[in-house]
């Protein structure tokens, strides 16, 4: 999906004003966040309920001292939303503003007014801890007022999940600079998910043409990989035009990313049950037996993963006894570990066990900085997964990308591409794909924090 980013400025640029104009003298610009992201969530979500409004609060009337539990009702199309989610509050955002006077109470009645599934979401956000400061500033009916405002277009369908990952990244960008935390920390740009795209499904697009398939990013983010992937296989115009049945499957360990994810989840009609919350090392939200037909995913390099380890650590003296990080014939078939502050490898430790041992087997594409390619000597834990990824030709490819390509980073970064089920042209040997010149790169006009470049093409064969 083509999309012009420069059209997106203006939204964006609306949405820093509504901070810099109703939050300026009350909050910290590092801390817009905790109330402009949320906001943006609840806006959206509203939106999509305001149509069928009056027909959920009937059937609410109706039947909420007649069936204990009204979810099925109040979310088919008949009878409620037709959407996964609903709200059985007397308001929508309009209306709250009304009644100036009774504004905190009413909007903690709205709230409370949203389904189990949209409540996880705004507990994660903590945004009910703003209220009160909110209140008492006085900006309370000015934040909503601001949002409500036709100058500001958050419809799903005015602003598709695609262009809404833009704003929603770039926001976060700014905020984080205001707070000097690293811009663009959990996201991937659209144009290297889409080369990701490109290398997992497009050699095996012949085999996926009908069937289920799982797709899975262990360090979700805001989802958008997940979706994008999704919407790759199944574009009827795209090189891959499956018929196939698709589900995503994501786990994010920062509360508010996770809760931003989940919210776009219910707003695409995806399941936000398969988004799991908490740290992918150490509390894995998903059956142990579960595996995943293609792994899309840019885990975090250079942090650390020491309270992962800590929690792992619960064999004897502290081993670790999850099976996920034992490669047999190897390390003393103990589990093996990368350095406590580094714990990209990890991650891809965490994929090899979830691939499926089928005819089509699993495909990885993984985003990886040098650190990956170079740290640890022999024998130790870097070397050793390393070690094992070559001598079970696990590793179809590595792309090295232009530097300069991600928000937060201007180091050289690498895709890794994995597969346990390779081509017979591929058997025994590994491409190395050096996509750095300008030949596979354009210059932006404007940088977006550190990145200054974006990605063009690259030939895979």
């Amino acid at each position: 999906m083509a999309l012009n980013t420069q059209s997106l400025q203006p939204i964006i640029n609306f949405l820093w004003t509504v901070a810099d104009d109703v939050l300026v003298n009350t909050y910290q610009k590092g801390k817009y966040k905790d109330v402009i992201l949320p906001m943006i969530v609840i806006r959206r979500l509203d939106l999509l309920l305001e149509p069928t409004k009056d027909q959920v609060l009937k059937t609410f009337s109706e039947y909420k001292d007649k069936l204990q539990n009204l979810d099925s009702l109040l979310t088919n199309s008949k009878h409620g939303s037709g959407l996964a989610f609903y709200n059985t509050s007397p308001f929508t955002l309009k209306k709250l503003m009304q009644d100036p006077k009774n504004l905190r109470s009413n909007f903690e009645n709205y709230l409370n007014g949203f389904s189990d599934n949209v409540q996880d979401i705004i507990n994660k956000f903590k945004f009910r801890n703003e209220i009160e400061t909110l209140e008492e500033a006085q900006i309370l009916f000015s934040l909503i007022e601001k949002f409500c405002s036709p100058k500001v277009e958050l419809h799903p369908d005015k602003l598709p999940p695609l262009a809404m990952g833009y704003v929603y990244e770039d926001l976060v960008r700014r905020f984080n600079e205001e707070n000097n935390e690293e811009a663009g920390e959990h996201f991937t740009p659209r144009e290297i998910i889409d080369l990701m795209t490109h290398l997992v499904f497009v050699p095996v697009k012949d085999q996926i043409k009908q069937g289920t398939y799982l797709l899975y990013d262990p360090c979700v983010g805001s989802g958008g990989m997940l979706t994008i992937a999704k919407n790759f296989m199944l574009n009827p115009e795209g090189p891959i035009r499956s018929n196939a049945t698709v589900h995503l499957y994501g786990q994010e360990s920062t509360p508010f990313i996770y809760a931003t994810c989940k919210s776009d989840m219910l707003i695409k009609g995806e399941d936000p049950n398969k988004i799991a919350y908490g740290s992918t090392l150490s509390a894995y939200g998903f059956p142990s037996d579960l595996k995943f037909d293609f792994m899309l995913t840019n885990p975090p390099y250079g942090k650390t993963w020491a309270p992962d380890k800590k929690a792992l650590g619960v064999g004897e003296k502290g081993k670790i006894i999850d099976k996920r990080f034992i490669l047999n014939g190897s390390y003393k078939n103990e589990a093996v570990t990368s350095r406590v502050n580094d714990g990209q490898l990890m991650f891809v430790l965490h994929m090899l066990s979830k691939m499926k041992d089928t005819e089509l087997g699993s495909r990885i594409a993984s985003v990886h900085n040098g650190s990956a390619l170079f740290t640890g000597d022999a024998g130790q834990g870097e070397s050793e997964i390393r070690k094992h990824i070559i001598s079970n030709d696990l590793l179809e490819a590595i792309i090295a990308l232009p530097n300069d390509m991600f928000y937060n980073t201007g180091i050289p970064t690498y895709i890794f591409i994995i597969t346990n089920r390779k081509a017979k042209h591929r058997i025994g040997k590994v491409q190395l794909i050096n996509a750095t010149s300008e030949k596979f790169y354009t210059k932006m006009r404007k940088p977006l924090g550190k990145k200054r470049l974006n990605f063009q093409k690259v030939i895979y064969r």
